[in-house]
């Protein structure tokens, strides 16, 4: 049995899946985006006329992301601190990867307490974002709803 989040706190999924979903004490994010839960705009993206992205900056939307995936923990009862595995999804690896790891390690100083972490380049995210996190954590007793 499993029991389905909608975190109040978190921007809108762009499809029909929830927040997470939590199994017993693992807690499962779906794909966590870099958008503002009261505008939906992006951190860091400046845009064209026609609507295209003129410029976007990484480390703001990193910071975003964090945030977002801290809200829809929070609103499922789990801590930055029960965070076991994460998995980075970066459009422009070349460019960003460098930016993204330091705003990871502000995030994230000590290797004992950092989750895993894979990073992954890809060629699209299916809004206009530079950074999605897909998250797994483990809620330990007494720290979230029982």
């Amino acid at each position: 049995m499993s029991e389905v989040i909608q975190a109040a706190n978190a921007p809108r999924p762009v499809g029909t899946y929830p927040h997470a979903r939590r199994v017993g004490d693992l807690l499962f994010l779906s794909g966590i985006g870099p958008r503002d839960p009261a505008t939906n705009e992006i951190a860091g993206n400046e845009y064209f006329a026609d609507g295209r992205v003129r410029k976007y900056d990484i480390a703001a939307q990193t910071r975003a992301v964090f945030a977002n995936v801290r809200a829809v923990l929070e609103d499922s009862g789990a801590r930055w601190e029960d965070l076991v595995d994460v998995t980075v999804y970066l459009t422009d690896m070349a460019r960003d990867f460098k930016a993204y790891n330091a705003v990871w390690g502000e995030y994230f100083p000590h290797i004992d307490s950092a989750p895993c972490r894979t990073t992954l380049g890809i060629t699209a995210l299916p809004t206009p974002i530079a950074i999605e996190l897909k998250c797994t954590a483990v809620i330990r007793s007494g720290t979230g709803k029982e």
